[in-house]
């Protein structure tokens, strides 16, 4: 019963997408905020882009992996983007 209990806290992502959720406010709030905020951006993206990686190397699932992928490719645009504004 323990070792489930812990394969299952090691499954559980919930936390990351806490964490997540509160990123994508906050890139919500600097956007909105415009002016120099090109640094900010950017570190909040590569905060966002940590948390679906650590989603995706704890859910071992193909359907999973393909929308982490495409995610992260979303977030490397973006990243892209707001490197060309600082």
């Amino acid at each position: 019963l323990q070792e489930i209990t812990l394969l299952a806290d090691k499954l559980d992502v919930s936390e990351e997408l806490t964490r997540l959720r509160a990123h994508l406010d906050r890139l919500r709030e600097l956007m909105d905020q415009g002016g120099d905020a090109g640094k900010r951006l950017d570190f909040t993206l590569q905060e966002c882009f940590r948390e679906i990686n650590t989603c995706g190397n704890k859910i071992q699932d193909a359907q999973i992996s393909r929308l982490v992928v495409d995610f992260k490719s979303e977030l490397e645009k973006y990243r892209e983007q707001v490197q060309n504004i600082e």
